[in-house]
Formats: structure tokens, sequence, C-alpha cells
């Protein structure tokens, strides 16, 4: 037995560090065998970095998930979930073993990708590769602004652990380009060297020299073996040591422990086979039964972890429960500040006007632009940018980073003490798509901001011009899509978004001026509503943003032929679904003939104006002119639309 373990390079540590490492090794061997998928080799590598973060570095409480001045961890390679689900169970998080044993199963806390609003412990939800990584920088953005802030109840760290598939993602490059950037010190990353990635080796495609490339974004680099504790958590040291964000890389042996699949791509992402857990538990000293073996020395040391920081916990809650920090933190937004829009104008520049006037108000709201502040009216007004010499900046910078911006909006959200925002072209919001696809399913708040709209944006043409992306953002589960039509919309539109912490939502808006022709209410909050009727009304005209004035003008024209239409302004597919049926029929009564009007895809309009009605839109790509020829050349008039009802009618 001896000579087996030998072979298979066990590393030595102290007897209760070695069978902790191997009992994580266990559960994480058995939960995937029991699940019959999954992902063992990396827990088995990985195991004594996450051992050695947990016990001689993270502040935690299992028993107060969320307080408020933890540190951070982000499992950035989800698919290692067995590792993060084996070290919150020994450590006392509210994860039974009965929950481990549960593995993937219907239900339970442990799916097989971690998720945050599902196990206590889990920061966000990971897989999706670079999501971690990147997010991670919006914690860290975080964290140093509520530590310059309120130093005296902000004082932590953000850690994660990233793969070799996390470091391929393009989002990791723009992450870390924007991190080095702005020296953001206090983020340290464990970067577990395996080399194997499903297809084998990362000689197949993966060469270049990763602390070199580091190293060139401004971090602290540092090699350490990946396989002894006592290494890792050297190098974490080192890390904390320097003032710049840190990638440890650590060199380790995936599915280490297993004779025949160790550092292959065999122990990546399949069970090992039972008979092969069987000879990888005789080489790591672990019982064959029971199954899910956990020594009771292991059990005790582990919960003497998790309660570490329990008194230091309680003590900074008493604190910041009663102090100015959790005032501005949680403070509503005064709207009475927001102006009353009555002369035309593009619906980004009331977006920027809404933002400034509750700016004041709401102190920890933070946000920018993908370096489009100006066109999208994102900046907050005598503020400075958040940067390496000011923390206290409002204004974010992100660059010509789309993706890493979208991720680190996430983080801020996460991380509990920002509202955060961003903005970009619409066109560009395929680019954000994954973050933005996570933020629904995180089931967290963020705002996402999208000028530049449509067609209307003009000379730049096809290549700038939005057309299939409210449909492609409207097909994503629990985000709110907002289309405002003029100044009151907006405000309405940034009211609700702002009033809703339970998903994120997409605030689109347009680069022309447009007529105000709404009321200043709430209605827009609803998702759609009346915003013209007639007394007996024959057609629905149905618009959302610019193309509210058109359907508005439409039904004038129809009016004048003795046609009586009722006007509908529908910026919220969503929050209009919502809506109980009574509502949703008063403003679309069952039966009538209903015509939508919106310069993009068409696709899922057949939803809202039924077999009979007609969607006006565009089913192909725009063209470079000014707007308005663009409108005119493409039938997006108020006579085309009024000729489609008569046609109707």
């Amino acid at each position: 037995m001896d000579d087996l373990r030998a072979t298979a390079g066990v590393a030595t540590e102290n007897d209760l560090v070695e069978k902790t490492l191997n009992t994580i090794r266990g559960l994480s061997m058995d939960a995937v065998q029991a699940a019959k998928s999954g992902h063992p080799g990396l827990p088995m590598g990985a195991a004594a970095m996450g051992y050695a973060l947990f016990a001689d570095h993270l502040r935690f409480d299992p028993e107060a998930p969320k307080w408020h001045n933890r540190d951070r961890f982000i499992l950035s390679a989800g698919h290692g979930s067995m590792l993060l689900y084996s070290l919150l169970h020994l450590t006392g998080y509210e994860l039974s073993l009965d929950d481990i044993k549960e593995f993937r199963q219907w239900g339970s806390k442990t799916p097989g990708h971690p998720e945050n609003f599902m196990t206590p412990g889990v920061e966000m939800a990971t897989g999706p590769l670079g999501q971690g990584f990147g997010t991670g920088v919006g914690m860290a953005i975080a964290e140093e602004r509520a530590r310059a802030l309120y130093p005296e109840h902000f004082d932590h760290w953000t850690y994660a652990i990233v793969s070799d598939g996390d470091l391929m993602e393009g989002l990791s490059h723009e992450a870390a380009s924007l991190a080095g950037h702005l020296q953001l010190g206090r983020m340290i990353y464990l970067y577990d060297s395996n080399r194997v990635t499903i297809d084998g080796s990362t000689d197949l495609s993966f060469s270049e020299d990763v602390r070199k490339r580091f190293e060139s974004y401004g971090w602290h680099t540092e090699n350490c073996d990946g396989m002894s504790v006592g290494d890792v958590s050297r190098a974490i040291g080192a890390g904390k040591s320097d003032p710049r964000p840190s990638l440890i890389v650590c060199r380790t042996t995936i599915g280490f422990g297993s004779p025949h699949k160790a550092g292959t791509a065999a122990s990546h992402g399949a069970p090992l086979g039972e008979e092969e857990v069987q000879l990888s538990k005789q080489v790591l000293g672990i019982p064959l039964e029971p199954l899910f073996y956990v020594p009771d020395d292991v059990r005790e040391h582990m919960a003497e972890v998790g309660g570490r920081s329990r008194s230091e916990r309680i003590r900074s809650e008493e604190a910041y429960a009663a102090s100015a920090a959790e005032k501005a933190i949680n403070a509503a937004a005064d709207w009475t500040s927001v102006p009353d829009f009555d002369k035309p104008a593009a619906t980004r520049a009331s977006s920027g006007k809404v933002i400034n006037a509750i700016a004041d108000s709401m102190p920890m709201l933070i946000g920018g632009s993908a370096d489009l502040s100006e066109s999208n009216q994102t900046e907050i007004h005598g503020s400075s940018a958040f940067s390496a010499s000011d923390r206290t900046g409002r204004n974010l910078h992100f660059g010509v980073r789309e993706h890493a911006m979208a991720a680190a909006l996430n983080g801020i959200t996460l991380h509990g003490t920002g509202r955060a925002f961003g903005g970009t072209f619409l066109i560009f919001s395929d680019y954000m798509k994954p973050a933005v696809r996570l933020a629904a399913l995180m089931q967290i708040g963020t705002i996402f901001v999208y000028t530049h709209d449509s067609i209307g944006l003009g000379e730049d043409g096809p290549t700038h011009q939005p057309i299939e992306h409210l449909a492609g953002l409207r097909a994503i589960p629990n985000l709110h899509v907002y289309r405002p039509a003029d100044g009151n919309e907006t405000a309405a539109a940034w009211k609700a978004a702002l009033a809703r912490t339970e998903g994120p939502t997409a605030i689109v808006l347009t680069r022309q001026s447009v007529r105000q022709v709404s009321p200043r209410d709430d209605s827009a909050a609803k998702g759609a509503y009346v915003l013209r009727d007639a007394e007996t009304p024959q057609v629905v005209l149905i618009g959302t943003g610019s193309e509210v004035e058109i359907c508005v003008d439409a039904a004038d024209l129809l009016a004048d032929e003795g046609i009586a239409a009722r006007v509908v302004s529908m910026p919220c597919w969503e929050a209009f679904a919502a809506q109980t049926a009574q509502y949703r029929d008063g403003v679309l009564p069952p039966g009538s003939i209903r015509v939508s009007v919106e310069a993009a895809a068409t696709l899922g309009w057949e939803r809202w104006v039924g077999p009979n009605g007609r969607a006006i839109g565009l089913d192909h790509f725009g063209a470079s002119a000014p707007y308005q020829d663009i409108y005119q050349q493409f039938g997006l008039t108020a006579e085309r639309v009024a000729s489609e009802c008569r046609a109707l009618v």
C-alpha cells in the first residue's frame, strides 16, 4: 500500500491536514459517482488549494453567509463544484451530508454548477468559464470603494480559483487588463494549472506564458506547488503583501490519487468508475465503507476553521447595523428631484438627467460605460472617476471591454454595497449576453443601459443598427427589457429597475430626439398602458420607444377617416405579462384588432397582436443614411401604419 501511495505522489502534510484533504477528495469522488455525472478531477487536484484558503486565510462565518465584511471566494471553475460543496459542508454551512449525497439531483442544494440563490456560502453562479474571473473584478471594485468610504466597516479580500479554461476565455483577458489598470490589490486568484482540458493536454491549444501575460497586465504573479497546503498558503501571503492584484500559478495534478486517471482528461468530466474509486481510496487511505466518509477529527477540525471569525463577525455586524454606512448603502432614491420632461429629447439624454437627479440621494449608485459615457449619458456629474488613485469615484471607465463590464457590474451588485449600472450601444449587447443571462439566473438587480437602440442612429449604418437584439434580450428569462417612449417613461423605467432586486433590467434608449407623449406617472412601470383612447376603438396600435409617436400620429390620420384607434405604449413586455389578466385584457381587449410598430425584428410580437393582427418592424438589416430617410424608406411611418390598419379594419 505504501508503494502504491508513493507512486501516486501523495503530498506530505501533517496527518490531520492530509486526512482533511483526502476527505474532500473522497466526498467528491463519491458524490460524482453516485450522481453518475460530474467532474471529480478538479476537486481531487485542487483540494490543497481550497483547504489552504479556507483554513489559513478566508474570513467567513457559516452562521452568517451574507456578513457584510466577509472575504468573497469564487470558484470560477464551477465544474469543480464538489470542492466548494465539500468545504462548505465541512466548515459548517447549512449544507448537510444528505445534501452532498443528493449532488446533481432534483431539488438539491448541490446542483452541478454552484448557484448563489440555492446554496449558502456560494457567492455567485459559476460554470460558464471566465464569468467568475470577471465578476470577481467587480467585487474587488466594490470592496475598494466601500473601504475608502467606510474603512471602519469594510476591510476584506476577494479570492477565486480559476482554471486553464477560465484563462483561455476572452473575458479573462479583458477583466485582467482592467484589474491591473485599477490596481485592485485586494484580489488574489489561485490558478489551478493542471494543464488538462476536456480534449486532452493544454498543449493542444494553450502554450502562452501565463505569468508573463499577467505581469504585462500589472499583476503580481507567483508560482507554487498547488499540491502543498504550506506552499499555497505562503503564496497567498505573498500576494497579500503586494499592492497589485495577484495571480498564483498553482501546479496541480487533476484527479490526484487516481492510479489510472490522474493527470489525464479521463478524470475531468466523468465519474471515475466504481473500481477506480475504490483503488483511489486505497491510494489515499480512505475507508471503502461507508461512502461519503468524514472522520470525526476532520469534522471537529473544520468546525473550528468555520468558527474562527465568529466573534469578529458578531462585533462588526453590531457596529454596522446602526452606522452611517448601512444607511447610505440602503438609501432609496428621491424621485421628487427628477425634472419635468416637456421638450423633444433623446431618451438617452432623459436617462442621463434621471441618473443625476437621483444620484445625491443614492450615494452608492455607481456606474459607467464601455468607453461611451458621453454617448450613453451615464456620467454622474460632480463625481470623480473610480481609479487606482481615487477609490471614492462613482464613474467607472471600463474601456472598450463590454464583456468584462457586464461581469464586473454583476460583481458590484453581488457585493451588496453598490447598485451598479453600465452602458454601451444596444448592438454591442451581444458582447455582454453571457453576463446578462447570468445576472438573470442569479436573480440580481444589475442595470444594463443600452443606447442607439435602432435604425434611428442613422449614418453609422447596419453594422451599428440593432435589429434582432430586442428579441434576443426578451428571450432571456427574468430579464426585464424597457424601451421607453420619452422622458417620463424613461424615469418610470429607472424607477422600476431600481425597485427590482430579484432580477436585472435592460433600459433601451434612443440616440435621436422623440416627442414627449406620455403622462408623468408610473403607468409605464406596468409594462403597457393605454396612452390614448377612443370611445369605441376599432383597432389597437401598440408601440415601443421611438415608434410610440408614430402610433399617435397614425391614430390622428385614422381619426380623420372616421376610424377610432386606441394607442398602447408597451415599454416592457415582461412587466406587462406579470400583470393580472384583468389588467392585460383592459389594455388589449380580447378579440381586438391589433397592430404593433417597432423598429426591430418582429419575432415575438405575435404574442401581443394575435392571429388577426399585424406586426410592423424590420426583419432585415438597416442602411447608412440620415435616420429620417431610413424610417421613410423602410415604411416605419404614420402613413404606412394607418394604411395597414385601414386594410385590417
